[in-house]
């Protein structure tokens, strides 16, 4: 098993997080004593709009069984990868997908091999991601953007498009500000008829598919009158000043790439997860439908900035305000669940109220072993007396949880399982899935989207999946005494945080002593 510092510099494990903060910071320090390079400035293109749902597509077939919204849970990775490929392979239209990162591993090919197969069909796609984790794949995805039906656009883009991530963040240091606020949201919509929203990225380990390290997640897979609202704020994103055509920031040519070690993986997974033919396909959407919840639902995504990404007076907190709105109205209960738990004052605050009214509030987040950026764990660890002490309860997911045998792709011995999802449930009735974490990050500086929805069976549902996760087989339960924290497990009793070595509770001390809650 790698130690933490093995983790640390690993981009299998540590890449969704680490990379980003770990640069963003050191770019802050080195900010301050340079700069004066010039500026990126924003793109204005002519506005385009989703186009109207596609009555002839194989996905129409699910206004044939509701036409109300409708929601199916996407709880496990290999739940979340099969109809994820199988809309893709539906889709005879259109395809919108906006997402935060997408590797070029076995999983991320094969996503982008069906994508291709689509756009052969002649469905027109249109791809957004953010630019956090991008370098070195210009010139991939220049040949992807070369297909005559692919649309690609890179959001709030590097202007100096170095192939290594250290590289790039200190060749545009004169810009960390405007780099510093990214977009988070995660979003696929296919001819106007279903979508995917979530926490999940696009990579083979919050799929169950790595071979070291994977992620526990969760997505809803929707359909009905919402997904127009989906569709407006992919628009509001795609047509924004500062998505740049892949074509205006790569300063490349496209040219084949060589890829043969991970399309061979690809080709492997494509066979685990074939493509069905139409009439098939049609059988397993209206089965799903027919079984699927039917909860009040409504979008709340945060609008990209207006003018700067970095403007101060124009900060994404839509998200932010509805999260904090719906633990204010709780009357009984709230779970949530957060990879990155590091409570903001009003969150604090709004917590602190709720366990006064009488409500009980759990927690669940990651432990310092399962958590892959143990900067965020160091400061959630600043933390946790105040949330005790309010009386909250709070569990941590164990790294080496029996519940891999439920997330991850067999063998699953030596893997270690981290948390991902983002939800919360409140009441037994009111639920939030998304791309929203309970962190500064999220909640003030980058964007998110997900969705709030009302039904009682659907929030059961989740209660039902969560309370795996809180078994104590699975999770660390901290508790807080006269002598002060103690993790709990399985008849195991500790006074420090369950690390893998003496090292890495030094790190973790060394980087809560650091001023960087704001950035986490």
């Amino acid at each position: 098993m790698p130690n933490s510092l093995a983790l640390l510099r690993s981009s299998r494990f540590y890449l969704s997080r680490e990379l980003w903060r770990r640069n963003s910071l050191v770019a802050a320090f080195a900010c301050f004593f340079l700069g004066g390079c010039s500026q990126l400035q924003p793109i204005q293109l002519p506005s385009e709009t989703a186009s109207a749902p596609d009555d002839q597509s194989v996905l129409a077939v699910v206004d044939t069984v509701s036409r109300r919204d409708w929601q199916h849970v996407l709880n496990t990775g290999d739940q979340a990868l099969t109809w994820r490929l199988r809309t893709i392979d539906s889709a005879s239209s259109t395809i919108d997908l906006q997402t935060f990162l997408w590797l070029d591993d076995p999983v991320g090919h094969l996503l982008h091999d069906r994508i291709l197969a689509a756009a052969d069909r002649g469905v027109k796609i249109r791809i957004l991601i953010d630019d956090s984790f991008l370098a070195g794949q210009d010139q991939a995805n220049l040949r992807f953007a070369a297909h005559p039906n692919v649309s690609y656009r890179i959001y709030n883009p590097y202007q100096r498009r170095s192939s290594g991530t250290a590289a790039r963040a200190l060749l545009n240091l004169g810009e960390f500000s405007r780099l510093d606020h990214r977009m988070h949201n995660k979003i696929m919509v296919a001819d106007g008829q279903v979508a995917i929203v979530g926490g999940r990225n696009l990579a083979d380990q919050y799929f169950g598919h790595d071979l070291e390290a994977n992620f526990r997640d969760m997505e809803l897979l929707v359909g009905g009158p919402v997904i127009s609202d989906l569709e407006k704020s992919f628009d509001s994103y795609w047509n924004d000043d500062w998505s740049f055509p892949i074509e205006e920031v790569a300063h490349l040519r496209a040219r084949e790439v060589e890829r043969t070690a991970i399309a061979k993986s690809a080709a492997v997974l494509s066979r685990k997860y074939p493509s069905e033919p139409v009439g098939e396909q049609a059988r397993l959407w209206s089965e799903l439908v027919d079984t699927s919840y039917r909860a009040r639902v409504r979008v709340i995504a945060d609008a990209p900035p207006s003018s700067r990404p970095e403007s101060n007076s124009d900060r994404p907190d839509l998200v932010a305000r509805n999260l904090k709105q719906l633990i204010q109205g709780a009357r009984s209960d709230v779970l949530i669940v957060s990879a990155y738990l590091i409570p903001t004052p009003a969150v604090t605050e709004v917590l602190r109220q709720a366990e006064q009214r009488g409500v009980e509030v759990r927690l669940l987040t990651n432990s310092i072993n399962s958590n892959n950026h143990l900067p965020a764990y160091a400061v959630y660890r600043n933390h946790l007396e105040e949330l005790l002490a309010l009386g909250a309860e709070v569990y941590e997911m164990r790294v080496d949880a029996q519940s891999r045998d439920k997330y991850l792709v067999p063998p699953t011995d030596g893997k270690d399982l981290g948390l991902h999802a983002k939800y919360m449930i409140v009441d037994g009735v009111r639920v939030f899935v998304g791309s929203a974490n309970f962190d500064p990050r999220s909640l003030r500086i980058n964007t998110e989207v997900g969705l709030v929805l009302e039904n009682r069976e659907l929030a059961q549902r989740l209660l039902l999946e969560s309370q795996t996760d809180l078994e104590e087989q699975n999770a660390w339960r901290v508790d807080l005494d006269e002598q002060g924290l103690i993790w709990s497990s399985q008849s195991q009793n500790r006074r420090t945080p369950p690390a893998r070595s003496s090292f890495q509770r030094v790190e973790a001390w060394f980087f809560a002593h650091l001023p960087i809650e704001a950035e986490m």
